[in-house]
């Protein structure tokens, strides 16, 4: 039977001759150190296949958070819009008009939107009785008075909004300073 050996260090024995006890040892050394090789490929293998499932996971996190986040501050740019619309009917119920019913009705349209826009996210930013946020307002006007606080706002120019929490346009007010 003419078999090859696929380890050229391992010769072909019959079973009827011994091997010298040096031909055993370094065979034995030769199979050790190829299973210690064998052995360490492996667990750099393994390591390799827990770092990339470990980098899928952290891939595929982010990609659904970054959705989550698109999708929750999608409607952002359409507030954003809507805001001098949503300015406009304020300027609009502030003036006298002889047609209460005409009034009314610009009011029920400013309410509808108003709150179409609070049940999307939209959150007004309140300023009276505040002291001056510089993260939230915008000062427009510094008022010199010994009737208010120093650094409170003392009016409101335009009214400022948050949006799911986040800043969407600051507040334009009329801060009081002392001397």
């Amino acid at each position: 039977m003419d078999t090859q050996n696929p380890d050229p260090n391992l010769s072909p024995v019959s079973s009827d001759e011994e091997l010298p006890a040096e031909t055993l040892e370094g065979q034995l050394a030769s199979l050790t150190a190829d299973r210690d090789r064998l052995a360490q490929e492996k667990a750099d293998i393994y390591n390799r296949l827990l770092r990339t499932q470990a980098d899928f996971d952290n891939a595929r996190r982010r990609a659904e958070r970054d959705r989550s986040d698109f999708l929750q501050f999608a409607a952002m740019d359409l507030v954003r819009e809507l805001l001098p619309v949503l300015d406009d009917f304020e300027r609009a119920l502030r003036v006298e008009t002889a047609d209460k019913t005409y009034a009314k009705g610009v009011e029920l349209i400013y309410q509808r939107l108003f709150e179409t826009l609070k049940k999307m996210g939209l959150e007004p930013i309140e300023t009276e009785g505040k002291m001056f946020d510089p993260n939230l307002h915008q000062a427009i006007e510094r008022v010199q008075t010994a009737d208010a606080e120093d650094q409170a706002i003392v009016g409101q120019f335009q009214r400022g909004y948050n949006f799911r929490g986040r800043l969407l346009r600051p507040a334009m007010v009329r801060v009081a300073v002392h001397s």
